[in-house]
């Protein structure tokens, strides 16, 4: 399908058979579809495409019908514009109408004079729209990484534009050719030796055991950028895509390391690319104390100790991520009831001086461990914390 419309030339020549010169003889002219001049494809709106073309339209000197029609395309009607570029002052749309039952409108445009006017139509399109896909390459060392942004466009709209211009919202503008069914994926930006943290973290109420039967808990890894000037990013927000990640292995090659959902990453944020389980990092995780204290009438203190066994068998020192979801932590003692959790941080168990209160939230408290590396007998020491919290005013 290709939209199309026509030009009826209404003005001297209408007049000319209300005076009795016979319709045959040419009294409305129609003229076929002219060539794309330029076609423009906005991106940057996740619910809407935006196109808009130009075109070289022969006007009449009078007023002219330009009808405006389309097939097989989920065209918005009530978007369609019409605007004059070449001579706005004198070229005008007086009015427009539509067929019932017809894709397709009609303009009324007069001109004070015949002759070729640029003309801009612009229009909301279905079934054309875009998604974002990234490339990850970390250096041998894991201390940097190479990334890559791609736009890819899907073309389902059942319309070929030819080459057009196209904008994601952000970055550069780029120019390709549009086919019908065809799906497009457009390099929109590169970033290169973007410095990154490997993080491990031992969450129960985000990730679950390895082995609940033993108490372990799953340990993902990530890699964490973040998205500002100082990390060579934050030029525009990071949007939700599919994320491949490679690793350089040194010898000229990448292995590939796994595949996750990049979230929507504003500036100044961290994007998080999960890398799968670390087997070699054992967090065994145990309440080791549960008292109810009576404050008053049916209204309780919960005094709650948490302990993390925890041994890493790397050949390198890391920084364990330790976060307890104070919600959860309720409900595996007590019950969930549905209502915010008041809570105290006892300062007498080891974790307390690893807190993070920078990125803790109401809810979610954070901790950071450093782990030795194994030792030369291939053993790793066994280090014990302890997370003493008082869950409060319960009932």
């Amino acid at each position: 399908m290709n939209t199309r419309y026509f030009v009826r030339a209404i003005g001297a020549l209408a007049a000319a058979a209300l005076c009795g010169v016979t319709p045959a003889l040419a009294a409305v002219k129609l003229i076929t579809l002219p060539p794309r001049e330029r076609v423009e494809i906005q991106l940057d709106n996740p619910q809407a495409t935006l196109a808009e073309e130009e075109r070289i339209v022969p006007l009449a000197a009078g007023v002219n019908d330009v009808v405006f029609a389309w097939a097989n395309a989920q065209i918005a009607k009530d978007s369609i514009q019409f605007r004059c570029l070449s001579d706005p002052e004198h070229i005008k749309v007086l009015s427009v109408s539509y067929p019932p039952g017809e894709n397709a409108l009609t303009w009324q445009v007069s001109a004070t004079q015949a002759g070729s006017a640029r003309v801009r139509i612009s229009y909301i399109i279905g079934q054309l729209d875009k998604s974002f896909a990234y490339r990850a390459v970390a250096a041998a060392n894991e201390k940097s990484l190479t990334l890559w942004q791609y736009v890819q466009l899907h073309n389902r709209s059942n319309e070929e534009f030819g080459v057009a211009g196209m904008w994601a919202g952000f970055g550069e503008r780029f120019e390709r050719p549009i086919g019908i069914a065809e799906t497009r994926q457009l390099l929109s930006a590169r970033f290169d030796n973007v410095p990154i943290r490997k993080t491990y973290t031992a969450s129960l109420s985000e990730f679950g055991y390895l082995d609940a039967g033993k108490q372990q808990l799953r340990i993902p890894m990530h890699y964490v950028l973040k998205n500002d000037r100082d990390h060579g990013l934050g030029a525009f927000p990071l949007m939700f895509g599919k994320a491949r990640i490679y690793q350089d292995d040194g010898h000229g090659t990448t292995a590939f390391l796994g595949e996750d959902w990049a979230g929507f990453t504003p500036r100044d944020d961290e994007l998080k690319l999960a890398l799968g389980v670390a087997k070699d990092i054992v967090v065994k995780r145990t309440i080791d104390q549960r008292r109810q204290d009576r404050v008053l009438g049916n209204l309780f203190d919960y005094d709650v100790v948490v302990k993390y066994a925890i041994e890493n068998f790397k050949d390198e020192p890391v920084t364990l991520d330790i976060a307890e979801s104070m919600r959860a932590l309720r409900a595996e003692i007590r019950g969930d009831t549905g209502r915010d959790v008041e809570w105290e941080l006892v300062s007498d168990a080891t974790l307390a001086e690893h807190f993070d209160a920078v990125k803790s939230t109401a809810d979610r408290l954070l901790f950071h461990v450093d782990l030795p590396p194994r030792g030369e007998d291939d053993k790793a020491a066994l280090q014990t914390h302890t997370l003493h919290v008082k869950i409060k005013n319960e009932w």
